[in-house]
């Protein structure tokens, strides 16, 4: 009977079914050892919010206090400041949608967007088709409501529409319900590849013949540093697609304001998500981004930015080629945050993250961004942050970490990887 009283009494114990989704990301698990400074951090995609005009916006920010301190410091309105709205459709122009500021919501970040999204249209056991490897954040907001998600494969030219075909037919034949396709096609987070124009037209007549919903993520669609821009999903079929949008890496993550770009339905009913969610957005960070775009050059910072993160890139690739060349592979971004590279057979890079820390060097294991665990061959590399100076001594250092473990495994063989449950979903070689 006593024990039958502790038990009750035992938090775990009354915790809803979706809450054994919740678990910790292997980012998050990362950042206590990664921000330690003799570590270079590889890891996380921190924007460089030092290369902003940090004293302009500080002037700026005092005058919006001065002069419109009553509204910034009040409840606003659950869709966002009308204002912004019509600020944050002169952004989406830049990359080719045309968008009334009625149907836009604004986020806190998009991260939020997201979650609202997977609220509405997922039911616990329903299928989600995601990327492999797919945004860890993603991951996360899906196994928090208790949705299936099955990876579709990609390669360098992004998702592959054949498997993406394949496994909604075979998912229908089996009976079970596929609420949305979730994509980052530009630089994608992790694998740092775009999804090529032709694709994306063949993935739109895809979800056309299943009736599938889109969820467009695009975070660093403006942080494009070669090639020419392709139109997003959101341009080509706005009623299929809801277009996720953020100003954390064009302006500063700290501010947290993301946007959903819906049909109209689906916006009147976010509008209600985020009402019983958090009420309303911060007013404090929605002004500040309406007077940013208003009175600062931002199209001017943003070329700052990319010609920041381009430097970056390039010390990164050129670092790996000059060490990782014969041993690895990975992925050329045309823009964004991210390397995914693959390691030689046999290793592991969960199981190598200890002596990489050991090294003074961080990254995120690949098994991070598949839903089963899977991806034990990959890791991500973020370029963002470090100086390219640290960059290439990051990588001098994984080199280093590397050729340890090859000697490790020619000397007692492979490291056994856990196993895993669910199917298997093969880590792609994107390189």
């Amino acid at each position: 009977m006593e024990a039958h009283r502790t038990d009750a009494r035992t938090p775990a114990f009354r915790y809803a079914a979706r809450a054994e989704g919740m678990v910790a990301s292997e980012i998050r698990a990362l950042f206590a050892v990664a921000s330690r400074p003799e570590v270079v951090s590889l890891a996380g995609g921190m924007p460089y919010v030092s290369a902003l005009p940090l004293d302009g916006i500080g002037e700026m920010v005092s005058r919006l206090i001065a002069t419109h301190g009553a509204e910034a410091l009040q409840y606003a309105s659950a869709q966002g400041d009308p204002a912004l709205r019509e600020h944050i459709c002169d952004v989406m122009k830049l990359e080719g949608i045309t968008a009334s500021a009625d149907d836009v919501v604004v986020t806190v970040g998009s991260q939020q967007a997201l979650d609202m999204v997977t609220r509405l249209f997922v039911d616990p056991g329903d299928v989600v088709i995601a990327e492999g490897p797919s945004y860890v954040g993603a991951l996360g907001t899906f196994a928090a409501y208790q949705a299936d998600v099955v990876h579709v494969p990609m390669d360098a030219q992004g998702l592959i529409p054949e498997a993406l075909r394949e496994t909604l037919t075979r998912l229908r034949s089996q009976g079970r319900p596929v609420k949305l396709l979730y994509t980052v096609p530009n630089f994608q987070n992790p694998g740092g590849v775009t999804l090529s124009a032709a694709r994306r037209h063949e993935i739109l007549e895809i979800c056309e013949t299943f009736d599938l919903l889109i969820v467009e993520d695009n975070p660093y669609g403006l942080l494009r540093y070669e090639g020419d821009p392709i139109k997003p999903f959101r341009a080509e079929d706005p009623d299929r697609v809801i277009y996720l949008g953020s100003f954390s890496k064009t302006l500063a993550s700290g501010l947290r304001v993301g946007w959903a770009l819906a049909p109209h339905a689906v916006r009147a009913k976010m509008v209600l998500a985020m009402e019983s969610a958090v009420l309303s957005h911060s007013a404090f960070s929605q002004l500040t981004v309406r007077e940013y775009l208003a009175t600062q050059p931002w199209r001017e910072q943003i070329k700052v930015f990319r010609e920041l993160y381009r430097d970056r890139r390039d010390a990164m690739l050129t670092a790996l080629d000059d060490t990782l060349a014969e041993r690895c592979s990975w992925t050329n971004p045309e823009g964004g945050f991210f390397v995914w590279l693959t390691l030689p057979e046999g290793l592991d890079s969960k199981a190598m993250a200890p002596r990489a820390i050991a090294n003074r060097v961080a990254y995120v294991p690949g098994t991070g961004f598949y839903a089963d665990g899977t991806g034990h061959r990959h890791l991500r590399l973020s370029f963002c942050y470090p100086e390219p100076a640290r960059i290439r001594e990051g990588v001098r250092r994984l080199a280093v970490t590397i050729d340890e473990e090859l000697a490790l495994h020619d000397t007692f063989g492979p490291v056994p990887t856990r196993p895993t449950s669910g199917p298997h979903h093969p880590g792609p070689d994107l390189a």
